[in-house]
C-alpha cells in the first residue's frame, strides 16, 4: 500500500475540513494529496495554515497540491470534503483519482448525503461516510482556524465488500488512519443511525445561526433560543426512532451540554449565507423530513426552520 504500508490519501475539496484533516494526515506521515479548485494557487505557494486552539500553530509545505484529479496519483483513500451541494460534479475527480478499490470518505453533514454520490461512482470503490464533530473555518485561501474537538466516526455505506465483517475491517481502517493522526476516531455499525445523530446537532444550530444571526454562545444564554434548540433536538429525535434508529439514551442533552461548553462559533451554513453560497437545506433539512413523513412523523418546527430557510436562501443567492 506504498511506503511503510502508508495508504495514499487524496483530499477532494481542501476547504476547512478536507485541509484540517488532510494536514493532520501528512505530519502523521501519510502520504497526502490535495486538489483544489480557486485556492490551488495560493495554497501551491505559500502551503496550508491550521491555526488550532488544540494543536497549535500548523503549517504544511511545501503541499502536494493539483488543480486537476488527472495530475493526481491513484490513491487508497479519498477524503472529499467539498459541501454536498456539490457532489454531482466531484463524481468524476473522484473515480479519476482512486485505485480500483479504493475507499472513498464523505466527510460531508446531512442524511443520505452518500446516495447521489453512488450512483455515479465505479462499483469497484467501497463508499464509506465520515461524521465530523469539530469546531473548524476557513479564513482564506488555505488559512483554517480549528477552535475545538476533531472527531470523526466512520461507518459503511456500500461497495464490494462482502459481508458485515469486511465491511466493518474496511471501517477499521479507516479509524485507523485518523487515530495514527491523533484524531479520534469511532466506528459506526449503523451509518444510517449515525447520520441522524449528527442530526440532533446540525438542524437546530446550522438553521437557527441563519435565521437568528447568531453563534452558538449568544444561542445558548437567551432562554427564548435555548428552548427553541431543545424543542428542534427532540423532533430530530422522534423523526430518528420514527425511521428505526434509536438514540443513546440522554444524546440530546449531551450534545446541548456539549455547545454549552464550546468557545463561541458560527456553523458552516452562516458560513456559506455570509459568503452567499446555496445553503445545504436538501441534505441536512429535505431529506430528514422526508423520510420521517414516509414514516408517518411530522416534525412541524423542523418544517418551520426549513421554510424559512429556503426564503432566506432564494433571496441570499
Amino acid at each position: 500500500m506504498g511506503a511503510a504500508n502508508k495508504p495514499v490519501v487524496g483530499i477532494i475539496g481542501t476547504g476547512a475540513i478536507g485541509g484540517f484533516y488532510g494536514l493532520m494526515l501528512a505530519r502523521a506521515g501519510f502520504d497526502v494529496h490535495f486538489l483544489l479548485r480557486s485556492e490551488f494557487s495560493a495554497v501551491a505557494e505559500r502551503g496550508l495554515q491550521v491555526n488550532s486552539a488544540v494543536h497549535g500553530a500548523l503549517t504544511l509545505n511545501p503541499v502536494q497540491a493539483y488543480s486537476s484529479a488527472e495530475d493526481m496519483p491513484s490513491c487508497d483513500w479519498l477524503l472529499v470534503g467539498a459541501k454536498t451541494t456539490s457532489n454531482a460534479g466531484l463524481a468524476p475527480s473522484i473515480s479519476q483519482a482512486a485505485k480500483s478499490g479504493a475507499r472513498v470518505l464523505v466527510l460531508q453533514n446531512g442524511l443520505d448525503v452518500e446516495d447521489s454520490l453512488r450512483a455515479l461512482l465505479p462499483e469497484s470503490l467501497h463508499l464509506l461516510g465520515g461524521l465530523c464533530l469539530i469546531c473548524v473555518h476557513r479564513d482564506g485561501p488555505g488559512q483554517i482556524t480549528h477552535q475545538a474537538l476533531g472527531a470523526v466516526n466512520v461507518g459503511y455505506h456500500s461497495g464490494p465488500a462482502a459481508d458485515e465483517s469486511a465491511r466493518m475491517a474496511i471501517v477499521e481502517e479507516g479509524v485507523g488512519l485518523f487515530r495514527t493522526a491523533g484524531i479520534d476516531s469511532q466506528a459506526m455499525p449503523n451509518l444510517h443511525q449515525a447520520r441522524w445523530q449528527k442530526l440532533v446537532w446540525n438542524i437546530p444550530y446550522n438553521g437557527l445561526s441563519v435565521l437568528l444571526g447568531a453563534s452558538t454562545t449568544p444561542l445558548m444564554t437567551d432562554a427564548d433560543s435555548r428552548s427553541l434548540i431543545q424543542a428542534l433536538m427532540a423532533e430530530v429525535v422522534q423523526g430518528a426512532k420514527a425511521c428505526g434508529h434509536d438514540m443513546p439514551p440522554g444524546y440530546a442533552e449531551y450534545l446541548f451540554r456539549m455547545t454549552e461548553k464550546m468557545p463561541d462559533y458560527w456553523p458552516s451554513m452562516y458560513h456559506d449565507f455570509l459568503h452567499k453560497r446555496p445553503l445545504e437545506l436538501d441534505a441536512i433539512y429535505a431529506r430528514p423530513l422526508a423520510a420521517a413523513k414516509a414514516a408517518g412523523c411530522e416534525l412541524p418546527r423542523i418544517e418551520a426552520l426549513y421554510r424559512t430557510l429556503g426564503f432566506i436562501d432564494r433571496r441570499n443567492t
